[in-house]
């Protein structure tokens, strides 16, 4: 088990450093969109790092454990990511939507300064819904030391709680459905326009040239979403921590292998700029 975490880990670490190296090598994809792309990649690098690393140290020694600041330092850093992201794909949403929606104004509307501003606002957003979690769950009293889980998440981390937890259960879901559902409707509104103007296309060609430009960001959302409603939008009454567990493996090691994996392999730029280096290196 631990050797295939490892290897995932290695090469999901590969992938989108070489990722975010061919970007920023190729002036071609100098654009909003790979702009957009590069940060992806940083976030699940990232994301993984908070988890994998400590998950590995686990189960290579025979004692396991965390340390209580170690436990909430990387709580708040596991949803500083998490969150991050979901506001970034909003970003990315956004970007197809002035591309597909208003060509003509592309450039203009998705300057480098607002690329900026929607990058900086994902980040913020990533770093309140962290700062609160953990905050509120580091802050009350803790009847038991032994977490039932692979990281420090949020569910095992309510069932050590002291007394009554409805009040931190409700929190839990508020800042969900902040952090989740406001910014998977902000995905929805997005394509209701962008559908909107496929379907009003005479050309066939166009048509298919903007879906193929969208299906790679629905399917990471849908990856990613998913996931994330899976976990915090669900009854605690169904809760199971094998399930928990196996899920947990899956969003912390899957989730951020495929996601720039679909976007760079559904992308003819980013695999020309990929053959481009790979002839140069054989070639030298």
């Amino acid at each position: 088990m631990a050797d295939m975490v490892l290897s995932l880990y290695i090469l999901t670490l590969t992938v989108n450093t070489l990722i975010i190296m061919i970007i920023n090598a190729n002036r071609i994809l100098q654009t909003p969109m790979y702009f957009f792309l590069t940060h992806l990649s940083f976030l699940e690098v990232c994301y993984m790092s908070v988890i994998i690393p400590k998950m590995l140290e686990n189960m290579l020694v025979e004692k396991m454990g965390v340390s209580f600041v170690g436990c909430a330092v990387q709580m708040f850093f596991f949803l500083f990511f998490g969150v991050a992201e979901c506001f970034l794909l909003d970003a990315m949403a956004f970007d197809r939507y002035v591309a597909i929606c208003n060509p003509l104004c592309y450039m203009v509307i998705m300057s480098s300064s607002v690329c900026g501003k929607l990058v900086v606002g994902s980040y913020v957003c990533g770093t309140v819904v962290g700062l609160v979690h953990t905050i509120i769950t580091f802050s009350s009293p803790f009847c038991g030391l032994l977490i039932n889980h692979f990281f420090c998440n949020i569910q095992p981390l309510l069932e050590l709680l002291c007394g009554d937890t409805f009040l931190n259960e409700v929190q839990v879901i508020v800042v969900a459905v902040f952090a989740i559902m406001v910014a998977f409707l902000l995905v929805i509104l997005s394509y209701v326009c962008i559908l909107s103007t496929i379907f009003k296309m005479l050309s066939a060609e166009g048509r298919l040239k903007a879906f193929s430009t969208c299906s790679s960001h629905l399917v990471v959302v849908t990856l990613s979403y998913g996931s994330a409603s899976f976990m915090y939008l669900r009854p605690k009454s169904t809760d199971s921590p094998p399930v928990d567990k196996l899920f947990s493996l899956f969003y912390t090691i899957v989730t951020p292998f495929l996601n720039p994996m679909i976007y760079s392999l559904r992308n003819e730029e980013v695999k020309g700029a990929i053959r481009k280096l790979w002839r140069k290196l054989l070639y030298e």
